[in-house]
């Protein structure tokens, strides 16, 4: 398994960026280094740093200097509602473009949370941990997902000339939050490269009581798995609000049990990235590092026949 840093903090002295607001001149050689110090075999990129560089053969002398670093793009991260009215045909656009993207840089994945913008934020549904949730797979209808399913075929098959995969990926606010909807999807759409991300991590903080154990989800999930947002979470539940917050943590310091995740991908025979979705504040070197290092002794012990 090839582990994939889709970092969620980008700060190394003197630079410290917004993270979702990354450019290509902001991946120094010493980020870069750094990021294969702490073990990573590749990156995750979002679209805004690839398209800001406005031409195939920026993107391409990028993708060359990622790979001459040791640390090659493996994934693009482009998502929103290919479904809502205000935005769907922006979101669909910029999937297709990130699909010829991904050739030009070297990523084989191009992987979305199908959410829209918040229609009403602070207000429950608007986020994650509330005891509804926008645009949920709860409130769906079939045809919600039968047109959702035609825009990813048609990425999908102009995806496949180009050797790509469309990754959609399990997230809150979304059609696709839990497993049933994900293998709903993954029926529908019915392509070869096409597939789920089930990020444990959206599984768990989508309600204030989780739908379903991650353990369910990752057992269900695993076959029809393309890419894998990791990410672990203590929950604070308040009951009384009908609310929950999160505290993000390494991956073996959280309440989802990664060691039974590994394991069921591994059955599975999963071949693609491990993505670690990593820290958001405090030392992401030191939080991120811990994380892959727990993720190769897990595999080894797998391998070694001691689960």
């Amino acid at each position: 398994m090839k582990f994939c840093y889709a970092n969620r903090r980008h700060a190394l002295y003197p630079d410290s960026q917004p993270n979702w607001d990354v450019k290509a001149e902001d991946y120094s050689d010493q980020f870069l280094a750094k990021a294969q110090d702490i073990g990573m075999d590749g990156m995750e990129i979002g679209f805004q740093a690839l398209e800001a560089l406005g031409s195939d053969a920026k993107v391409k002398d990028f993708g060359k200097r990622l790979a001459d670093h040791g640390v090659p793009a493996l994934a693009i991260r482009s998502g929103g509602s290919l479904t809502a009215a205000q935005g769907y045909k922006d979101n669909r656009d910029r999937l297709h473009r990130m699909v010829d993207t991904a050739q030009n840089v070297g990523a084989d994945i191009v992987n979305g949370a199908l959410s829209a913008p918040t229609r009403y934020p602070g207000k429950p549904g608007s986020g994650s941990g509330w005891y509804r949730s926008q645009d949920s797979s709860r409130d769906a209808m079939i045809y919600d997902y039968e047109r959702l399913a035609t825009e990813l075929q048609d990425a999908s098959d102009s995806a496949g000339d180009k050797g790509v995969t469309i990754s959609v990926e399990v997230h809150q606010n979304s059609l696709v939050d839990n497993s049933w909807s994900a293998h709903l999807i993954n029926d529908l759409v019915d392509r070869d490269n096409f597939g789920i991300n089930p990020d444990l991590g959206n599984v768990y903080w989508t309600y204030d009581e989780p739908e379903e154990t991650t353990d369910e989800h990752i057992k269900s999930v695993a076959p029809i798995s393309v890419y894998w947002h990791c990410k672990n979470l203590f929950r604070v539940n308040h009951p009384e609000n009908e609310r929950s917050v999160f505290l993000r943590v390494p991956l073996p310091d959280g309440e989802v049990d990664y060691r039974y995740a590994i394991t069921a991908m591994v059955e599975n025979d999963y071949q693609g990235y491990m993505a670690i979705e990593g820290a958001w504040a405090g030392d992401q070197w030191l939080a991120d590092g811990k994380s892959v290092e727990y993720a190769k002794s897990v595999i080894s012990d797998i391998d070694a026949g001691r689960g």
